[in-house]
This record gives C-alpha cells, sequence and structure tokens, in this order.
C-alpha cells in the first residue's frame, strides 16, 4: 500500500473519531478545572452566594459593584498561603482581584457546605 493510500485511511479514521470525540462530549456539562485556583473559584460560583453587612454597606459605596465580585470569582487568584483555614464553621478563602476601573480588591470569602459568604471586601490603595 503506498504511503498516500495509508495517509487518506489515517485521515479518514481521524475525521470519523473526532466526530464521535465530539458527539460524546458536547452532550455533557464538562468543566476542565485541573488546579486548585479553578476548583475553588468554580465552586465559590455555583453555591449559593450570600453578602455579609460589611460586605453590603462596602456594595452600597461608589466604587465598587456586583459585577466586580463576579468577575474576581472568576478571573481571580486564591491566595492560598493565607487561604483554606477553617473559620466560623467554614473554610475562609482570600481572593484577589480587579475592578472595571483596574483597582485591585481582595475579597473574604468563607465556603460553607451549602453556600458562600462574602464576608468583606477590601480596596488596595495605589
Amino acid at each position: 500500500m503506498k504511503f498516500y493510500q495509508r495517509f487518506a485511511y489515517y485521515l479518514i479514521g481521524l475525521v470519523i473519531g473526532c466526530f464521535f470525540v465530539a458527539a460524546v462530549l458536547s452532550g455533557k456539562d464538562t468543566r476542565c478545572n485541573y488546579f486548585p485556583n479553578a476548583r475553588v473559584l468554580n465552586d465559590l460560583r455555583n453555591k449559593p452566594f450570600n453578602y455579609s453587612i460589611e460586605a453590603s454597606r462596602k456594595l452600597a459605596e461608589e466604587w465598587i459593584d456586583t459585577i466586580d465580585i463576579k468577575n474576581t470569582l472568576t478571573y481571580g487568584d486564591v491566595n492560598f498561603d493565607k487561604s483554606n483555614v477553617s473559620y466560623q464553621k467554614g473554610k475562609l478563602y482570600i481572593i484577589e482581584g480587579q475592578t472595571t476601573k483596574k483597582d485591585t480588591i481582595t475579597l473574604r470569602v468563607i465556603n460553607y457546605q451549602n453556600k458562600a459568604v462574602l464576608e468583606d471586601i477590601i480596596r488596595k490603595k495605589k
């Protein structure tokens, strides 16, 4: 069998295999959260999210919005040196991110078994 015939059979098999893999994986809600930062942020986003009195007070101010909180919970960085500590029957996570106005913020989030609570929002000075 010549090279171009073997190559044609290979390409046909590759296309059929890609089709079956795409058909199987497209119906599932799969996520590739292999790194600890992605796992923590995904866990916090998928739970009911509540705000403490202090966090609600700071959200009433003009410098931050709930969109900034959602963006930080999506694209932020978890500071594991200060996080994953038992705190009020849950685990405390320190998440660093930015607002839409490019201000650096730090979120203190308590991760309980069935909910997540934003305890405080800390604004870093420039």
